[in-house]
């Protein structure tokens, strides 16, 4: 519900849960009683709203009071009279903006990008770019990760008895504005980072499903003489069964499996920086890495807001 994109399925499945919340709270706190009406508060009927109102005006994060509240803003920064017109100077404004909003919609290349790749960067297509750092030479690759190209490379009926040499790179720029980083790259700092190397990836075109992994490291090979940027990665396991399903679909929690589930996939196929965080769930033996995503993350890419890219060497 929290996301720009949400599928109908999605918004049934969702109006269901909310409704079966709302009762269940009513018969656990409320229970029919007037001595225990103040229990349910406002935002419970709310709730009970969302699914309407969303096929009404659109996924709440685009009409939300934060959205709402922001626009405000915006628009009393532009207000340059106080006086007795100050409502209609806001009025134009507004209007002001509408059109200009409309504008650049219709006609998307009428404001040239003031983006600016970064130095030593590779534009690879399709929005995404290879930041630096770069190896300055190629180099081989350990045994386990030579196994996997090796597979890469005969599934491409190239067959060869050896890893090519590769040159490594340790960042990935998405569409969305988010920078991928690699487990080379962070493993390599003195001052640990914000962990950046968990994706999403999209395999639908391949066996149809989406997973997460944490990216080893990204580079460049000629397949068919056809240049392919490729990530090598390690897959997390499937979520565990029953967190998935007692939490209706909402704790996304999976083992790290390393090296043993190392798998090479396009870059084209990443669609996303997500957080696994470390976590040691009752009942359940070691730990379990679960997912935590960027809320509105497709709303931020629209209003300009993005990750901003550095420099590194």
């Amino acid at each position: 519900m929290q996301q720009y994109h949400i599928s109908r399925s999605d918004l049934v499945e969702g109006h269901h849960h909310l409704l079966n919340f709302a009762d269940e709270f009513e018969e656990l706190y409320y229970q029919r009683r007037i001595d225990q009406l103040h229990f349910v508060r406002p935002w419970l009927h709310s709730i009970t709203h969302i699914a309407g109102e969303t096929v009404n005006k659109g996924p709440p994060i685009c009409s939300s009071q934060w959205t709402m509240e922001r626009t405000i803003g915006n628009l009393a920064q532009e207000i340059r009279l106080h006086n007795s017109s100050v409502y209609a100077n806001l009025s134009q404004r507004a209007a002001h903006r509408c059109q200009v909003n409309a504008i650049k919609a219709i006609i998307p290349l009428i404001e040239p990008s003031d983006h600016t790749s970064p130095k030593g960067s590779l534009d690879i297509g399709r929005g995404y770019l290879l930041l630096r750092r770069r190896e300055r030479t190629a180099h081989a690759v350990c045994p386990c990760e030579a196994q996997v190209i090796l597979r890469y490379l005969a599934n491409n009926d190239i067959n060869v008895t050896s890893a090519p040499l590769i040159t490594r790179w340790a960042r990935l720029c998405l569409p969305n504005g988010q920078v991928a980083r690699s487990a080379w790259k962070e493993n390599a700092m003195s001052k640990q980072p914000r962990m950046a190397r968990n994706v999403k990836v999209c395999f639908l075109l391949i066996d149809g499903k989406t997973a997460v992994a944490e990216v080893l490291f990204y580079f460049n090979m000629k397949i068919h003489n056809e240049e392919k940027t490729l990530a090598l990665i390690s897959e997390f396991s499937e979520p565990h069964t029953d967190l998935f399903e007692n939490s209706f679909q909402t704790v996304y929690a999976c083992r790290y499996n390393g090296d043993t589930s190392l798998k090479l996939v396009e870059v084209h196929t990443i669609q996303s920086v997500v957080a696994m965080i470390p976590h040691s769930f009752p009942g359940i033996d070691g730990i379990l890495f679960y997912l935590v995503e960027r809320p509105g993350l497709d709303i931020i890419r629209m209003s300009g807001v993005e990750e901003e890219i550095l420099d590194e060497d």
